[in-house]
């Protein structure tokens, strides 16, 4: 690709250099419209993009027709050319109609701009905070906050430590893991807490993604020689949130940057939020040194929902869509969906767009109609994480116990009944059991069944212990 005259200019070593130089010289009237525009993009993209992209834009040149600004490294000038370069020359071009190309290169000495520092600590001063001065890998979803969290026994202590790391002056746990299930509001929370924090602190850096995204930038940094741009700008977060985190498993090299990244962020006093859908310690594909990291702050869990909560879902949804929907609905729902949030949520809209386009009224009965195939999916659709869950509370053991090697006769007696449970209730084969079962073999799932049919039948206070264990699972 061949090189821009100001890069012939900063690179070339003749003594043409200075009119060269002086032949790309800006006019006063060219710098003046710069200036003007890269004050204006603070306004335009917000101030977290500003200060992370924007801010080094320095100009370099002006030839035929042509800006030519620099930036201090690839990975950045990339970024802009994708993201932003296509309004900056829309800016440039309504102040100066004779700009008609904008070109972005590389200068590892691009100096600053003048009076940058006064200008910033005046717009944080002035400026309203707003959703758009985040600066995120992934979306923000506007419906999520702390506004609309329903929040009830099952989801209380996630809830109370992510207000808590908003609220705190400084961080009081590092890093916050909250996890659960599919559909349970991890998600819900994390953009919950970065709203806020804009509101609140909008000069902080906050970096929501997902450890997809996450594995995503760095492999692009890597193939792209930029992995020292790509670390910079992760360690200059004030607060980094990976949703989940799970999905690096088995990824060594993206796993070893997050560590590394973690530490960094950790020696600087900055906030760390994670969400998985298993404790740290239950993470299989993870090394032992990063999930020991995890653990290091505050792990919070999130229970599947219970029947109170899912009603005050609904409810609190009913409201804010203000649709007419009987009490005896929204009963019936949160009876009969029990799988997870996300899917109650869905059936309430679906039963909503149906009325409206048939302008028929919500009732019980066109709701069971409506909903014919959930209902028929969620009649008593046990899982084996319910199972686990559900002995191990009845039993006083940890949840982490169902998938250890621990062969204590308090540990793999309950285990062998979750296993015994899992081949009653549920349609899974005995490898698949035995592997969420910490990867045991089937055949060991074949002697626990066998195990706890022979003390059913030889006690009869076990026998109605593991009853009362499959009538709770079964509603």
């Amino acid at each position: 690709m061949p090189k821009s005259e100001v890069e012939q200019v900063i690179e070339t070593g003749s003594t043409n250099v200075d009119y060269a130089a002086e032949s790309l010289k800006p006019s006063k009237e060219i710098i003046a419209t710069w200036k003007a525009v890269h004050k204006a993009l603070r306004g335009e993209f917000g101030e977290a993009v500003f200060r992370s992209w924007l801010k080094p834009l320095t100009l370099q040149a002006y030839y035929h027709g042509t800006l030519e600004v620099s930036v201090p490294t690839r990975f950045m000038k990339d970024w802009i050319q994708t993201h932003y370069s296509k309004r900056i020359l829309e800016m440039c071009v309504d102040k100066a109609s004779e700009i008609k190309r904008l070109e972005i290169v590389v200068v590892q000495s691009a100096p600053l701009q003048e009076d940058e520092a006064q200008e910033t600590k005046k717009a944080n001063e002035n400026k309203k905070s707003s959703p758009d001065q985040f600066e995120i890998a992934s979306p923000l979803d506007e419906r999520f906050t702390f506004d609309s969290f329903v929040v009830g026994k099952p989801n209380a202590l996630a809830h109370a430590a992510a207000r808590r790391v908003v609220e705190s002056g400084s961080v009081p746990f590092n890093p916050l893991f909250i996890y659960g299930g599919v559909g349970l509001g991890k998600t819900h929370l994390m953009h919950a807490i970065a709203w806020m924090i804009g509101e609140q602190a909008p000069e902080k850096k906050v970096m929501y993604l997902s450890a997809e995204k996450f594995m995503y930038q760095f492999v692009k940094a890597l193939r792209s020689n930029e992995t020292m741009a790509f670390k910079d700008f992760f360690r200059s977060v004030d607060v980094l949130m990976i949703d989940d985190i799970q999905f690096i498993a088995g990824k060594e090299s993206t796993q070893e940057e997050f560590f590394h990244t973690f530490n960094a962020l950790v020696d600087q006093n900055k906030q760390i939020i994670i969400s998985a859908d298993k404790a740290p310690s239950d993470l299989t594909g993870i090394e032992e040194r990063l999930r020991s990291r995890l653990a290091w702050g505050l792990v919070a869990d999130i229970q599947p929902s219970t029947y109170e909560l899912r009603l005050g879902i609904v409810q609190a949804k009913r409201d804010q869509i203000q649709a007419k929907i009987p009490d005896s609905v929204l009963e019936f729902l949160a009876l009969k969906v029990t799988s997870n949030i996300r899917e109650l949520e869905g059936a309430l809209n679906r039963i909503v767009a149906h009325a409206d386009v048939s302008r028929n009224e919500i009732t019980l009965e066109s709701t069971q109609e409506v909903l014919q195939d959930l209902l028929r999916s969620n009649d008593r659709r046990i899982t084996i994480d319910e199972i686990q869950r559900k002995v191990a509370e009845h039993y006083n053991i940890r949840l982490s116990d169902m998938h250890s090697a621990r062969r204590a006769r308090q540990v793999a007696r309950p285990r062998q009944v979750a296993m015994y449970l899992a081949k009653q209730l549920t349609a899974r084969s005995l490898p698949e059991i035995g592997r969420k079962f910490g990867g045991r073999d089937h055949t060991t799932v074949m002697h626990a069944v066998r195990k706890i049919e022979e003390l059913s039948n030889d006690d009869a206070s076990f026998a109605q212990d593991v009853e009362i264990l499959r009538r709770s699972l079964t509603g």
